[in-house]
């Protein structure tokens, strides 16, 4: 039990020292992610369609 209470005490004062980001910086983040996340998710849906047709022309014989 005393080394769960060392630790909860020593990540309690790393904790202390971590410099947390403000919401300008963290909604700014997010709104980044979020568009990076589209653009690779519409990226790869239109491969995707672009692989899905050229075998179905392979597999075929178009």
């Amino acid at each position: 039990m005393k080394k769960v209470i060392q630790f909860l005490r020593e990540s309690r004062a790393e904790l202390r020292k971590v410099s947390w980001p403000n919401w300008e910086d963290v909604s700014r983040s997010t709104t980044i992610v979020f568009f990076v996340v589209i653009v690779f998710t519409i990226f790869i849906y239109v491969v995707d369609k672009i692989i899905s047709l050229l075998m179905e022309l392979l597999l075929t014989g178009g």
